[in-house]
């Protein structure tokens, strides 16, 4: 039972739960985002989906066009995504970006430039 308490206080199971929640919350976002940018598309162009395509022989037809939908809201969201959240990511990382300190020398280093400094005298 210690092992598996353990196992559940883990940084990585707790940082994954938070990811998780705030991912959810987040996607509704987006979703609710997209769903703005469609209807603009609709309003400009008529309607942003596509009606009924159907496929195959006449009695067996398939209708492909919710598929169709599918990838025009995930192209959206894919573009939502990249440029409201990854774009900006990334221009806050460079920005942030810190340099690496210098290498701090140790004692044997120290004591060793100080004796040829005081050789040179």
């Amino acid at each position: 039972m210690k092992g598996f308490k353990e196992f559940l206080m883990q940084g990585n199971l707790i940082e994954l739960a938070v990811a998780f929640i705030v991912g959810t919350a987040f996607a509704a976002v987006v979703t609710a985002f997209t769903g703005l940018i469609l209807s603009i598309i609709g309003a400009l162009i008529g309607s942003p989906e596509f009606g009924t395509i159907l496929v195959g022989p006449e009695g067996h037809q398939v209708d492909i066009a919710p598929f169709f939908n599918s990838i025009v809201s995930f192209v959206l969201l894919a573009a939502v995504v990249y440029f409201a959240i990854v774009k900006p990511y990334e221009r806050f990382k460079e920005r942030k970006k810190v340099e690496e300190p210098e290498a701090v020398a140790t004692s044997e280093e120290l004591l060793a430039e100080i004796r040829d400094l005081l050789k040179t005298r």
